[in-house]
């Protein structure tokens, strides 16, 4: 499992010209599902990510986490996170999960945040989405399971 988390300030997903989840600040988190993950790696990887000191304290130290703070998650499946980009000029996607699975995990990583923490949003599986977003610091991260 592949998490790509960016702190900001807002964060919104539409579909279809329908807005279909908005935070304000928080953590933006696109999560690409590879086919060795399973449950077990997905809540340690959501808790992870909950737990991930990636805000300011008072001194300006990044030394809270979502899990301080209370800020919003908005999670976006990404398929192309789980792709392989290492030779040649074309991702390869041997390594993802199948649509199947991926669905699978991707919902069950919604439904195990949404048990852990209040303002949850998603985007919608497989769908052609417009992701927006302002990013604080920028502070972006790559969490690899």
């Amino acid at each position: 499992m592949k998490l790509l988390l960016q702190r900001v300030l807002s964060a919104s997903v539409d579909i279809e010209g329908e807005r279909v989840g908005e935070i304000g600040p928080g953590l933006m988190v696109l999560c690409g599902v590879e086919a060795h993950d399973d449950e077990q790696l997905m809540q340690k990887a959501i808790d992870k990510l909950l737990a991930y000191r990636v805000f300011s304290d008072e001194q300006g130290k990044m030394n809270l986490s979502l899990n301080d703070t209370g800020g919003g998650l908005l999670l976006v499946s990404q398929f192309t996170l789980a792709a392989n980009t290492r030779k040649g000029l074309r991702p390869s996607f041997s390594s993802a999960a199948t649509p199947d699975q991926a669905k699978e995990l991707y919902e069950k990583a919604l439904s195990y945040a949404v048990s852990k923490i209040d303002n949850v949003q998603a985007g919608r599986f497989a769908a052609d989405m417009q992701v927006s977003l302002v990013n604080d610091g920028p502070v972006t991260f790559l969490l690899e399971f």
